[in-house]
């Protein structure tokens, strides 16, 4: 892909730069960034049937108030490759935990240990949502728009009861903290078969 002939680049505005970073828990995620990397970093998610593209016009702002942008395609999104795009593919990579180690990777990948804040709309706020309730360490500050969130995900493929109705639901995210880890690689949570 020749992105320098790219009517979807050519639309950006300048100081929005595209990208495909590898093997971000096993994708090729693209990417757009704007602002100086070392600021305090600002995560934008895109919603359903959207791009990062649709954080376009308001990229800029925020470079401008002194915040590095990132604003991926998701898993299963526009330019991001590395899932089974088969009709008949598995869909487990699709899990909300998965998606939230998609995002994880994502930041230790740009050199983040944490973010200033996590924006998702649509289809990016549970993920977003997901991402401030599991690693509240990383994701320090959260904005949903447009969905609101529904509760943590359950954790019966985990093990674990469901931990809306679990007396011990705290016992549940400290272990699935110890799970989620930034130490020592891009690929962070192992979901498990």
């Amino acid at each position: 892909m020749n992105d320098t002939h790219d009517t979807y680049i050519d639309t950006l505005a300048t100081g929005i730069r595209s990208h495909v970073m590898e093997n971000i828990n096993g994708l090729s995620m693209h990417v757009l960034e704007a602002g100086e990397a070392g600021h305090p970093c600002v995560l934008l998610l895109h919603g359903f049937p959207e791009l990062a593209y649709s954080w376009r016009k308001i990229m800029l702002p925020l470079a401008d108030a002194g915040y590095h942008v990132v604003a991926p395609d998701q898993r299963g999104y526009g330019r991001t490759t590395g899932w089974d795009a088969g009709y008949d593919g598995d869909l487990d990579s699709f899990r909300i935990l998965n998606l939230v180690r998609d995002t994880l990777g994502l930041i230790a990948a740009l050199g983040y240990r944490s973010v200033a804040a996590v924006i998702g709309h649509d289809f990016g706020s549970p993920v977003a949502g997901n991402c401030a309730l599991i690693r509240p360490d990383v994701f320090r500050k959260v904005a949903l728009m447009s969905a609101p969130y529904a509760g943590p995900p359950s954790f019966a493929s985990e093990g674990f009861k469901d931990p809306r109705s679990s007396p011990s639901r705290g016992a549940i995210f400290v272990n699935l903290r110890m799970k989620v880890s930034l130490a020592g690689s891009a690929t962070c949570f192992d979901p498990g078969p």
